[in-house]
């Protein structure tokens, strides 16, 4: 499944046992919703958590978001049933934990053998058994469900056993090589979490990051981040103004058939056209969501 082309600035993980947040998030400007089962659920709440995260997906009311539910690991004894749950709740994704081979995501693919052909697979990339099969990963996407990664430090920093910086040093060979894989294969991805949502200065520094590596958006764990992400994530005046100034330049008659043009200046490409095409797209996506 390819990755639909769609705002994913922010993806807030809400714990499926909290009614009052998952009723708040339905008025939250986050693009996307992640009904939480795994780390957020103590272990005796997973059942009735199950339950209600279902629940709410078929109450709807979550308007121009995407919902997805994150389930326990199929090595768990709440996997199986979380998938089977989440294959007919209507959520628009199920994203799994703890990815690390190709074979995890045929497993998942069969589990949700029962789900509608529009339930896309999400899938957490936070091992260390994963960042050498990336693209071996990410190329199941032609043959399954899988459409979109999301990243997963603070697990890969604990297998790792590495310090989480506010710089992420350690991790940013694999964040890159994560990014590459899913542009080879088209998946989308978004950056993982940061645990400091007091210091929304520190928060922006780290969106800011995810957005210079390539990142689609970023997922969150508190709702105060979810504005200062959407800005990071968002086309600026400034790219907006240049994108149409590519597009309108390369309509013009003289110019058709031209693979290179000079445009205010600086030398636009038909691989710069394509992309100023999809940052208009994207951003008319985002004034209709707002």
């Amino acid at each position: 499944m390819i990755a639909p082309d769609r705002p994913r600035r922010s993806a807030l993980y809400l714990p499926a046992s909290n009614a009052r947040a998952i009723e708040k998030a339905r008025t939250l400007p986050a693009d996307v919703i992640i009904l939480d089962l795994e780390d957020a659920v103590a272990p005796e709440a997973k059942v009735e958590a199950r339950a209600a995260a279902v629940a709410a997906v078929r109450e709807g009311g979550f308007g121009g978001r995407e919902v997805a539910i994150r389930a326990n690991g199929l090595d768990t004894e709440w996997g199986a049933d979380d998938l089977a749950a989440i294959a007919q709740s209507g959520a628009d994704a199920v994203l799994v934990p703890k990815v690390s081979s190709p074979t995890d995501i045929a497993a998942c693919e069969a589990a949700l053998q029962s789900a509608p052909p529009s339930m896309q697979l999400w899938a957490m990339i936070e091992t260390c058994a994963v960042v050498g099969q990336l693209d071996a990963v990410a190329a199941m996407a032609k043959t399954t469900r899988l459409s979109l990664w999301i990243m997963g430090v603070n697990d890969l920093a604990k297998e790792m056993r590495a310090k989480l910086t506010p710089e992420r040093t350690p991790f940013l060979p694999a964040l890159t090589l994560a990014v590459c894989a899913a542009r080879a294969n088209g998946v989308a991805v978004l950056d993982g979490v940061c645990n400091e949502f007091r210091d929304l200065a520190v928060f922006r520094r780290e969106a800011e990051q995810g957005l210079l590596w390539g990142f689609d958006g970023k997922s969150l764990i508190h709702p105060d981040q979810i504005a200062p992400c959407n800005e990071v994530f968002s086309p600026g005046e400034a790219e907006l103004a240049q994108a149409n100034s590519i597009i309108a330049a390369f309509a013009l008659p003289e110019n058709a058939g031209k693979g290179a043009i000079r445009v205010e200046g600086k030398m636009a490409e038909l691989l710069h056209l394509e992309q100023a095409k999809r940052l208009v797209a994207i951003a008319q996506q985002i004034a209709a969501l707002s």
